[in-house]
């Protein structure tokens, strides 16, 4: 936490984080749910709520949500209740959302995740499914259209939205939430966790009380954050203005609050609804949902392992250090990558390490995933299977991987096409060693003199003699008994 949170006051923290899933089509309708579709394009009857249209439920959005809720070791409840949330905003065409209230699909459980070098645990009041609203676009500048647009195409993607109880202390401690929370759905693969994209989305309710108080204060809840780091910095944003009040007399309202990255402040949006304000009931159109035990088992079965328990049997199996464990697992597809070449090369730290560098900044710089990339697994295990046998530099694979991001070709064809192979033959390496040593005369007797530093320079001009195709291990080698024990006698030839 920063210096101006640690005061005698403590945050408490909660957060509600909606996921959008990854079904076909949206949760009361046939429409598609593509991102980035024309405005108002994946829209119809039941998704505007026009009048005489009626919801049918899609049976994926069920399935999705269980699989959260067991694999989060919540309880499914059945039959769960569908509800009418009502509110008038204009990016809710019926006046009202299809959510769950006091029946909702599940309860309890908890997200697990790593901070601060320690296992934290957050426990869930609820996981209950509901149908997206639309969204509205607000002139920003003066110059923009004044009125407020709206697109509809996001109301009845199906959400789920996951509550967690005031368990979270530290504004990084709830970003870390997040971010594991984001790695669950898309382990299961029930949604993509693109916050920028607005399909992991949170609201942070806040509050501050006295260090060693037992009692919670007033909350607010702030909105309108769209990356982990917005998370941090807007609760850390609220915690400082709410203590700002309370020492200075004022009172905490209860609020909604906006955050505004632009300008790094929270900003309120409307007084703060409790339940009541809604005015539940009972959707009349949807039948309570019963969940056989045998729907439960099956799913059950087919939950996969998720991010912290792949991390500890990477260090386990593979014997790769927790750190790497923890980068390769951030993202499934990465752990995916590292386990298929992992297997096949008899090396699994060099496998880490290739992943983390040179994998994950290609990733990370010029592909949106690492499925997009065009060099996969059999490429990769063919490409590191050649550095282990030391047929190749690593320099030299690090150039070979470009041609094969570029190409498409196999590193095999690669290092023929181009004559990479290294040059590992003894007497051609000699030969090198002897060529920089005579060309050299000044630094070799700086050597002999104790200067050992020019080691790196001779390697340096070994590798560039060679092209980068010298086998730098028998190079050094080579070089050491060529030159003699630093401050000694030059060794007979």
């Amino acid at each position: 936490m920063t210096s101006a949170i640690a005061t005698e006051f403590e945050p408490v923290i909660g957060l509600e984080v909606h996921a959008q899933l990854l079904t076909t089509s949206k949760i009361f309708c046939g429409c598609p749910t593509a991102f980035g579709a024309v405005p108002n394009d994946q829209t119809c009857p039941v998704c505007l709520g026009l009048p005489g249209s009626l919801p049918v439920l899609n049976r994926d959005a069920i399935e999705f949500g269980i699989r959260l809720i067991l694999a989060l070791g919540g309880r499914v409840n059945s039959p769960n209740i569908f509800a009418r949330k009502n509110y008038f905003y204009p990016d809710l065409p019926k006046g009202y959302q299809i959510s769950q209230y006091d029946r909702p699909l599940g309860e309890d459980g908890a997200v697990e995740f790593e901070f601060d070098g320690e296992r934290r645990r957050v426990r869930l009041i609820r996981i209950h499914l509901e149908e997206d609203a639309g969204k509205s676009f607000h002139p920003e500048t003066a110059d923009q259209d004044p009125d407020t647009l709206v697109d509809l195409n996001r109301c009845g993607v199906p959400l789920l939205e996951i509550v967690s109880h005031p368990d979270i202390r530290d504004p990084r401690e709830a970003a870390a939430y997040m971010q594991q929370l984001r790695r669950n759905v898309e382990y299961l693969g029930i949604c993509t966790g693109n916050m920028e994209e607005g399909a992991l989305r949170c609201d942070a309710n806040v509050s501050v009380r006295p260090k060693g108080s037992s009692e919670f204060g007033t909350r607010t809840e702030v909105k309108n954050m769209n990356s982990f780091r917005s998370v941090e910095r807007a609760i850390v944003c609220e915690i400082e203005r709410q203590i700002g009040l309370l020492e200075s007399g004022d009172e905490v309202i209860q609020q909604t609050l906006l955050w505004n990255e632009s300008r790094q402040t929270v900003e309120p949006m409307r007084s703060k609804e409790e339940s009541s304000d809604y005015r539940y009931f009972p959707e009349p159109d949807l039948l309570p949902i019963a969940v056989a035990p045998d729907w439960l088992n099956d799913v059950s079965e087919q939950t996969p392992e998720l991010s912290l328990e792949r991390a500890a049997r990477f260090v386990r199996e593979f014997g790769v250090p927790e750190y790497d464990a923890s980068v390769l697992t951030d993202q499934k597809g990465i752990a995916d990558l590292f386990e298929d070449v992992a297997r096949e090369v008899s090396d699994a730290k060099l496998v880490s390490n290739w992943i983390m560098t040179e994998v994950l900044r290609v990733v990370t710089d010029r592909h949106p995933s690492v499925e997009t990339l065009p060099v996969q697994p059999p490429a990769l295990i063919q490409l590191l299977g050649m550095v282990r046998s030391a047929r190749i530099s690593g320099k030299i694979a690090k150039d070979v991987f470009e041609i094969m991001l570029q190409s498409g070709e196999a590193p095999e064809d690669i290092v023929a096409k181009k004559g990479l192979e290294q040059i590992s033959d003894d007497n051609k390496l000699t030969e090198l060693v002897d060529d920089v040593l005579n060309a050299n005369p000044k630094e070799v007797t700086d050597y002999r003199g104790g200067n050992t530093k020019v080691l790196g320079f001779f390697m340096g001009k070994l590798m560039k003699a060679s092209q980068g195709r010298g086998n730098p291990k028998r190079l050094n080698e080579i070089l050491r008994e060529r030159l003699g024990p630093p401050g000694g006698e030059q060794k007979p030839e």
